[in-house]
């Protein structure tokens, strides 16, 4: 689209505006009698952009509820206070939270937006088994339960008080029972992913949140070790403070990382950066986890960081950022003829919906809403 938008600036009379775009691509994307739904899609559009200098007024009306509106939201949105070096999180109730055997928080942000909060600050967010279940309850919700999902845009993941999380709770899961922690944590399947879920218990509370169709921002801070660590790894996105501490501390213990680091470091880091790590349990600082890809970047606020992002990501289509994630996720290590076949497949979907119509039309200035995203 950067050819249509240089062409929008080039020509910035209101009548060259609406009709040179569509020119534009029609010469880059001419419809042929395999995929036709392309002639409805610029029929549309044309007809749309056409009339741009029409809905100018009320695409401005609607800007301005919408930010009113916005407004609203971030009035009732639970305040985070942090403190820059040793940043701590404390979030304030909210009357439409969901509270999970007291250990993780969903609340709704806004706009799509909803924070899950990992809720046991006295003990760093350490996992014991309800939190182990609380976490991957709270993905499953995220994906199943209707009244959850319908809207939802963003995931952004975070830890209550001085840390993300310490990892295991050792002391908690042994004087509940050390067999019958184990064999909860490690029976498969865990009964959050499904009847053909993949993962025990262990596993999901990393990897369910890579079967959401939106994005998971993870926000580090203070401490991340070992099976907390492995959580925030199941994120589309990391963001982390520079001074965090983040170790997969397994080996300490005479252990593996089992909680789906096999896949998710994979898609991060070179085999012998992940080995070293792994094999030394060393401390390194977020600063040092940006260097290698272990997070996405280093921010002084991590929580506001990915809130900008994800504003951001809700101005795009909702089936768009969907097949992004199901298109990288699918093929990041997978054969080239099956990528080259996935992205083919996805793009089918994408072509001539109504959200993909939404998203020209905007490019346009024609702000069009989106529909709720196809599952």
């Amino acid at each position: 689209m950067s050819v249509i938008s240089s062409s929008i600036r080039r020509y910035p009379g209101s009548r060259r505006q609406s009709s040179f775009p569509m020119l534009v691509m029609r010469q880059c994307f001419r419809p042929s009698a395999r995929y036709p739904t392309l002639s409805l899609t610029f029929s549309i559009l044309e007809k749309i952009t056409n009339k741009n200098h029409l809905c100018r007024h009320q695409s401005s009306s609607s800007s301005d509820d919408s930010s009113s509106n916005t407004k609203s939201s971030s009035s009732s949105r639970p305040e985070i206070s942090s403190q820059k070096s040793s940043i701590t999180y404390t979030i304030k109730q909210s009357a439409d939270e969901i509270n999970i055997q007291d250990r993780v928080k969903i609340i709704p942000l806004g706009q799509g937006i909803v924070h899950v909060l990992l809720s046991r600050p006295d003990k760093l967010n350490s996992l014991d088994i309800p939190m182990f279940e609380a976490i991957a309850d709270a993905a499953s919700r995220l994906k199943n339960d209707e009244h959850l999902s319908k809207n939802l845009r963003v995931v952004i993941f975070s830890g209550e008080g001085r840390a993300f999380s310490t990892g295991l709770d050792a002391k908690s899961v042994a004087l509940s029972g050390p067999n019958k922690s184990l064999n909860r944590l490690l029976e498969r399947p865990s009964g959050y992913g499904g009847e053909d879920g993949l993962g025990n218990l262990a596993q999901d509370v990393s990897y369910l949140w890579r079967g959401l169709p939106v994005p998971v921002i993870a926000c580090l801070h203070g401490m991340c070790f070992g099976g907390g660590l492995q959580v925030a790894l199941g994120a589309d996105m990391r963001f982390s403070t520079p001074d965090c501490r983040l170790s997969i501390m397994e080996s300490r213990w005479g252990l593996i990382p089992d909680m789906g680091a096999s896949i998710t470091l994979r898609e991060l880091v070179r085999i012998d950066v992940a080995k070293e790590l792994t094999m030394t349990g060393r401390v390194i600082t977020g600063a040092e986890a940006e260097r290698i890809g272990l997070v996405t970047r280093c921010v002084d606020d991590p929580m506001k960081e990915a809130m900008d992002v994800a504003k951001d990501i809700v101005e795009r289509s909702p089936d768009s950022v969907a097949a992004t994630k199901e298109l990288f996720q699918s093929t990041w290590v997978a054969d080239e003829e099956s990528c080259l076949k996935k992205e083919t497949d996805l793009q089918l979907k994408l072509i001539a919906t109504w959200n993909q119509i939404a998203a020209s039309g905007r490019q346009f200035g024609v702000n069009l809403p989106y529909f709720q995203r196809k599952d």
